[in-house]
């Protein structure tokens, strides 16, 4: 039968492992690097039209204490109020423009009785590493432009903490209000608000994302090519193996090793020792010489 082969252990293991991956490339990798792709639109759109478009109130953006949105990161904001120097928190173990930074988190009470978290900005490490001496916030009311933020989520979960080599000062491992609200006890609104260049509280200003499509939708197209590759080269064999003498038949003869010198001239003394002792030998001892054979003396 023609398609017996597709039934052997061999057959059956490589086609589970080509669908297998060929799936994989389909229902996984493709549509992760497509989301991605999207997320990279869509931040890309709201940074355009931040650019030009003038900021407004929080509440006008972000109504009822809403959590900031893909379609509403980057957009700029004003509010008017007080920092909280005392709840003051500082973001660690960053990274910024390819060099080792801190950010530094305020609570600010707004006008309104709300409490939001400002990052305004970051400082660069001393000689040892730590977090050097940086600008407080400036005491009294101050009116601020930033950009809305969404929450960052530690996978480990981890809490704030007191780190004695600066003064006691709360430290994180990300930008999270969730994480400043439960240290320091403040209702802190979702999300946090990165401050614009120039505005009244401001460190070194974190840079924009840059304006470019990246490659993911690049990377998507070929985790599909390398799908459809699979199956085409599971085709390709299968239809080699339905084929008089096909390129995986496991009954064909496999071709014979070409036998090294050594072999040969082993063979040749097997057959030599094999024919001295298949020539019979007379009771005497001695060999029996023919007639024809003797030699003949003349007188």
């Amino acid at each position: 039968m023609r398609f017996k082969f597709l039934l052997r252990p061999s057959w059956l293991a490589l086609t589970l492992v080509v669908f297998a991956f060929a799936a994989i490339c389909y229902t996984l990798l493709a549509p992760w690097q497509f989301h991605r792709d999207n997320e990279r639109e869509t931040q890309n759109a709201a940074l355009s039209a931040s650019f030009t478009a003038e900021p407004r109130s929080v509440e006008e953006v972000l109504p009822g204490g809403a959590a900031p949105t893909e379609a509403t990161q980057w957009d700029r904001v004003t509010f008017t109020g007080t920092y909280v120097p005392d709840a003051e928190v500082v973001a660690r173990l960053r990274t910024v423009l390819g060099e080792p930074a801190f950010e530094v988190l305020t609570p600010l009470r707004t006008t309104d009785g709300q409490v939001v978290l400002v990052d305004r900005g970051v400082v660069r490490p001393d000689d040892r590493t730590r977090v050097p001496a940086y600008a407080p916030p400036p005491a009294g009311e101050v009116t601020v432009v930033a950009r809305v933020r969404i929450d960052e989520t530690d996978p480990k979960a981890r809490d704030a903490f007191a780190d004695e080599s600066t003064d006691g000062k709360l430290h994180s491992y990300t930008v999270d209000s969730r994480v400043v609200a439960r240290a320091t006890g403040l209702p802190i609104r979702p999300g946090y608000f990165q401050l614009d260049v120039g505005q009244p509280g401001g460190l070194e200003p974190l840079p924009l994302p840059k304006l470019e499509a990246g490659p993911f939708f690049s990377y998507a197209l070929q985790w599909i090519a390398f799908g459809t590759m699979a199956i085409l080269g599971w085709l390709y064999f299968t239809v080699r193996e339905l084929k008089p003498g096909g390129a995986l038949a496991g009954e064909r003869e496999r071709p014979e090793r070409r036998k090294s010198v050594a072999q040969l001239l082993a063979e040749d003394e097997d057959e030599a020792d094999l024919a001295r002792t298949a020539q019979p030998t007379p009771p005497n001892g001695r060999t029996e010489v023919s007639e024809v054979d003797r030699p003949v003396h003349h007188t």
